[in-house]
């Protein structure tokens, strides 16, 4: 079976030391995590981590069934990238002369739709949204004009099927009654 990318959504209760026992499960199967984000949900209480992971559906499914043992996780699904709409964002900060001139850079952040965010004597920041080969590409043209710093965040998603969390906590709850 071939790797494929994957997005798990894991909803959980706010407890310390959760994301450590997570990423223990990831690091005992050998699975590299290429990008985790953590945030509130739509439920108050509950916390949503959004992990991006690149290996076979069998052995997604194994640990999406080990995190959802775990006792303070409500649920973990996992999808595909067509399954799913999702961003990041990408800041920069580029040396303000470079833009401030008119030339190739400006062309370059303006047919990327970058956004500037501060302008400093010394610097300018810009932020780029989108999929990471889109802020991976504004950091490839960008980079011969000198970038002084640059960070990602891990992927935000929401799932294109019409099924909430609510509705999945709803569905176990009423699992458990029959039970």
């Amino acid at each position: 079976m071939e790797k494929k990318r994957f997005t798990i959504s894991v909803f959980t209760e706010d407890v310390v030391g959760l994301l450590n026992r997570v990423s223990i499960i990831f690091t005992r199967r050998k699975i590299n995590v290429e990008s985790i984000t953590a945030s509130e949900s739509e439920i108050k209480g509950i916390h949503r981590y959004t992990i991006v992971v690149s290996e076979t559906k069998d052995q997604i499914k194994k640990v999406v069934g080990q995190l959802e043992k775990q006792v303070e996780i409500v649920k973990a699904v996992f999808h595909s990238d067509d399954e799913i709409v999702y961003q990041e964002i990408a800041l920069f900060k580029v040396k303000t002369g470079v833009l401030a001139s008119g030339g190739q850079a400006e062309k370059i952040v303006r047919s990327h739709n970058a956004r500037v965010l501060s302008v400093e004597t010394e610097f300018t920041i810009l932020e780029k949204t989108g999929h990471k080969e889109e802020t991976q590409q504004l950091f490839d043209e960008l980079e011969p004009f000198g970038i002084l710093e640059f960070v990602r965040s891990g992927r935000v998603a929401i799932t294109k099927p019409m099924k909430t969390l609510s509705s999945i906590v709803n569905d176990l709850e009423e699992l458990v009654k029959k039970n």
